[in-house]
């Protein structure tokens, strides 16, 4: 297919060339005339020939009409024409099939009625989670999906751009939402800074109600109209996640406000709340459900957009509070009163107009809205101030000068409260410049227009899209062709509409419409629609691009623009440029005791000072002149996407195609050449620089590595770096046929290696990213490996490492455990000889001291003890009278410590008795006792005597639970080795 384009291409170059060489061979002398019509008649039977193959082939396409709409991609067809365009288009639409690709750019028809299948939440996740969306069927979400992606750059990194185009109604304002909606929710995948993103991403999609009900309206062609052009620059960061956006907005029609053409209306938030109000809120806005407003037209006509609910609930969304809701309702409700407000003739010439009927009353309900004095209020409206010199002269206003104060005070309460809407909505949802690295914009401007009564607004409006399709023209159908030859590529030039000669025209230089609009208001004198249509005819004369209609009563100008010729009325197009704003309305607006319209116009004596000064003026020309430049900059920075929106049908009828409508916007915009060069060109251009950087991995060369490095040489020989190329390219192209080779001859269709650039297909530059992608697997499976070996030994190492610290530790604790054990028995053999000696001495000192005992207890008169006692044998420790201490161990140290207590003893034997009687040693306490036998008076016991047979013990509290347990010596506490000792007695 590609081989018979080339041919279609070559066959237009040689006919071209014959043209030519008519045209030089015109002028030679007779002689030659015979093979001149020789010529002719060769060139004549050429383009016959040409022509009825051409028409054969379409015939032969269009023949199977039952697989036109298979055609996703216009690139497919062949041959590419009008004729076979439109049929593809016609066949896709009856199958209910809206969008198609057109090679570099997505052409969309608008249904013109709801599809919501087509873009449901299911449908954005699948085109965002597949691996290659083209293979999908065309859809919006794949250009969306493809400017996402590019953000990050399969080359290098760039900002992105969607540029939605076409004629009013054809479907742009649709399209815009829905790519925002698909970028809010793509980037509300990820689960980092979930709250922070559903925040932004709930602000960006109600920016887009809030802005629609205040910017949009319904128009003759379009019942949602957009009425100002909008730029949304939708901010990400490194992961790609949504932090912010921001809105530029260009030329809103404001004289809409209070001028509307017939079976037009009036902004859409006025209707919204004459319709959705409340009770209580339609008296708080001083509108009665019966009252008429002359500003609002069709009220009657009900549209989808008129829902306030959705618009409050975006305001509140958006941060803006329940005063400053109630703040701009008020104003906007003051704005419908003053369009009842009319004026008649004063009764006298020197007095200012009178207020006609009713007027009083809505100018007072005006004045209560807005918040302004009511007498100052008439008063700007009725009477206007003249500087001569330094003093100032008051002068009544005609009956139309009122009538075009009041508009001009409604106009630009609207202009910035408008303004003020946009400020808030950026600072709500705009992100600081640290948080994100790059954007992707969407540009939604007003549509091609052509009304019975066109004046400045069309004319920018138009101008505007001229701009659009000359950057198209430039980026797509010129400066591809002209880099195709540069590069030295075999490239014959298909032509197309260019559109450069209209916009010198509209804003050309020295002399063009926008510069003689704005000299004209310049000068201080009144306007004159007949002397500007002659000073146009004259300095614009030479320009092909207008004309004029000398049977015409009134003065206008014909623009031949590339979607149509428009004809401009002169009348009223210099006060429009103008936009004055009387000073004294600005004084008005100053006292009003509303904050917030008194805010709007804080700074309003600069803007009241340059309106006197006219060298100092700046035109409304010349401020959406410099916007509009501004705005093809930021185009010109980023990497541009494009969508044809098509109206299918000028009456906005569901599912109806109408084919003289479609073909003249096709034809206007350029989608055929557009076509043409995108079938037999290449899509992707990349330097041999960054190809490598990307792709170089894939032949493994040494080569990317070096110009990885600062200042490498290898960057600039082109013949290096061509021949990297060339191996890396050859590879893939391996991969897809053994046999192919990078020759001029073979795979020419799908890359072609330039003098700096290589150029390639889409389908290529799958497969090089299929095979990057493979490698990258392979290098980081490599990686991975070695990682997990080096691991391991860095584990093992470790737990070595750890083994010989633990057993260290352990041995060390060990010793020191022994240590301790040594030292403890140490003390306690130290401590158990000591004991023993102790022992042994006190029994030698008893056995000593026995005899002295028995004649001391002898000589003695002993009380005697109760005769039952001395039969059973008791001690009666209470009983005695004098203390006597007995000297024993160990029962007598557990008893120290011990309360009161009765001890019964019952024993047969003497020396089991002396035995006892020595173990007990009972201080002195409660007047002291002494601890006697009843089985004899007088007796010596000795500690060395063992008791023999059973020992029975009665206590009503054991001692064991007084006893000491720390090993410290005391004398009247039982411790240590006596405790063992009492336990096994």
């Amino acid at each position: 297919m590609a081989n018979v384009k080339q041919q279609l291409l070559s066959r237009n170059k040689e006919v071209s060339t014959v043209n030519g060489s008519e045209g030089e061979k015109a002028g030679r002398p007779n002689r030659q005339k015979e093979k001149v019509h020789g010529l002719k008649d060769r060139t004549q039977d050429l383009r016959k020939s040409l022509n009825d193959s051409l028409e054969g082939d379409i015939r032969d396409f269009l023949i199977n009409e039952a697989e036109l709409h298979t055609y996703d991609d216009l690139t497919k067809v062949n041959p590419v024409t009008p004729s076979t365009v439109l049929k593809c288009l016609q066949a896709r639409y009856s199958a209910k099939v809206f969008y198609t690709h057109a090679g570099c750019t997505l052409v969309a028809l608008n249904p013109f009625q709801p599809i919501p299948h087509l873009y449901s939440l299911d449908v954005m996740r699948e085109y965002h989670t597949a691996p290659q969306p083209q293979e999908f069927k065309p859809h919006i979400f794949i250009v969306a999906e493809e400017a996402y992606r590019n953000v990050q750059g399969q080359v290098e990194p760039m900002n992105q751009s969607l540029v939605v185009s076409g004629e009013s109604g054809a479907g742009k304002t649709w399209t815009s939402r829905c790519l925002m909606k698909y970028y809010a929710t793509v980037a509300a995948s990820s689960q980092k800074c979930q709250d922070t993103v559903e925040k932004i991403e709930r602000r960006v999609l109600d920016s887009n109600p809030v802005m629609e009900a205040f910017g949009n309206a319904c128009t003759l062609r379009n019942s949602n109209s957009s009425r100002f052009g909008k730029y949304i620059q939708l901010q990400l960061n490194g992961s790609q996640l949504l932090v912010g956006a921001s809105v530029q907005t260009y030329l809103l029609e404001k004289t809409r406000v209070a001028f509307q053409a017939p079976t037009e209306r009036n902004f859409h938030i006025f209707y919204q709340m004459m319709k959705g109000a409340t009770e209580k809120q339609r008296l708080e806005w001083m509108l009665p459900s019966e009252q008429d407003f002359a500003w609002l037209p069709h009220a009657e006509k009900t549209l989808e957009e008129d829902c306030l609910r959705e618009t409050v609930e975006a305001m509140i969304n958006l941060g803006i509070d329940e005063r400053k809701r109630t703040q701009v309702f008020r104003i906007l409700a003051g704005l419908l009163q003053l369009g009842n407000v009319y004026f008649s003739p004063a009764s006298e010439e020197a007095q200012p107009c009178d207020l006609d009927g009713h007027s009083k009353g809505f100018l007072q309900k005006a004045a209560d809205l807005l918040q302004v004095p009511l007498d100052e209020l008439q008063s700007c409206l009725t009477v206007r101030t003249l500087l001569a010199g330094k003093q100032s002269v008051l002068k009544p206003c005609s009956q139309s000068e009122c009538g075009v104060r009041r508009d001009c005070l409604a106009k630009v309460i609207y202009a910035q409260l408008f303004d003020w809407l946009v400020t808030f909505i950026n600072n709500s949802m705009c992100a600081d410049s640290s948080m994100w690295c790059n954007f992707i914009g969407l540009l939604d401007v007003y549509g091609f227009e052509c009304f019975l009564l066109n004046n400045l607004e069309q004319l920018c409006i138009n101008y505007a899209n001229e701009k659009l399709q000359q950057h198209f023209v430039a980026h797509y159908l010129k400066a591809q062709q002209e880099e195709y030859v540069t590069e030295g590529l075999q490239w014959s030039f298909i032509r197309y509409q260019d559109n450069q000669g209209c916009l010198d025209l509209i804003e050309g230089s020295p002399s063009s419409i926008f510069s003689l609009l704005n000299e004209e208001c310049r000068l201080n004198r009144a306007s004159d629609a007949k002397q500007f249509r002659v000073r146009l005819q004259k300095e614009l004369s030479d320009n092909a691009s207008i004309s004029w209609d000398k049977l015409s009563k009134e003065p206008h100008f014909t623009v031949a623009h590339y979607a149509g010729n428009v004809s401009y009325q002169v009348e009223g197009m210099m006060e429009k440029n103008k936009d004055p704003v009387p000073p004294e309305i600005i004084s008005v607006l100053q006292k009003s005791q509303d904050s917030l319209l008194h805010s709007l116009f804080a700074d309003g004596d600069r803007e009241s000072e340059g309106s006197r000064g006219h060298s100092k003026v700046v035109t409304v020309v010349s401020k959406f002149k410099n916007s509009l430049e501004s705005l093809m900059k930021i185009l010109h920075s980023t990497t541009p996407h494009y969508t044809r929106c098509i109206k299918p049908n000028p009456d906005c009828r569901p599912l109806t195609f109408k084919k003289e409508e479609v073909i003249a916007q096709l034809e206007a915009c350029g989608i055929v050449e557009t076509i043409n060069i995108s079938a037999a060109g290449f899509p992707i251009r990349i330097p041999y620089g960054s190809f490598l950087q990307r792709y170089g991995l894939i032949a493994n060369t040494r080569l990317t590595a070096r110009m990885n490095r600062a200042n490498s040489p290898e960057m600039s020989d082109q013949a290096v770096l061509g021949s990297a190329v060339e191996d890396v390219l050859n590879l893939v192209l391996k991969r897809r046929a053994p046999n192919s080779t990078l020759s001029p001859d073979d795979n020419n269709s799908l890359v072609h290696c330039g003098r700096t650039k290589v150029f390639l297909t889409h389908s290529l530059l799958e497969m090089l990213e299929e095979h990057r992608n493979r490698v990258r697997s392979q290098n980081a499976f490599c990686i991975q490996c070695c990682w997990r070996r080096f691991q391991t030994r860095q584990r093992n190492l470790r737990t070595q490492a750890a083994t010989r610290l633990q057993a260290g530790v352990r041995s060390w604790l060990v010793r020191r455990q022994i240590k301790k054990w040594h030292k403890a028995a140490s003390i306690i053999q130290t401590t158990w000889r000591r004991w023993r000696a102790w022992m042994d001495a006190l029994a030698e000192a008893e056995l000593d001291d026995a005899e002295d005992f028995m004649e001391n207890e002898a000589s003695s008169v002993l009380p005697k003890l109760d005769p039952l006692l001395k039969e059973r044998g008791s001690v009666q420790l209470s009983s005695i009278q004098e203390p006597v201490l007995v000297r024993g161990w160990p029962i007598g140290l557990a008893m120290a410590s011990a309360p009161s207590v009765t001890v019964s003893l019952t024993a047969t034997g003497f020396q089991r008795i002396m035995s006892m009687m020595a173990c007990l040693k009972s201080p002195f306490r409660h007047g002291g006792y002494k601890v006697k036998t009843n089985q004899f008076d007088q007796g010596v016991a000795s500690i060395r005597a063992q008791p023999r047979g059973s020992i029975k013990m009665h206590l009503q509290r054991s001692p064991l639970l007084y006893a000491d347990m720390h090993p410290v010596h005391k004398t009247d506490v039982v411790t240590g080795f006596n405790q063992i000792l009492l336990e096994r007695t």
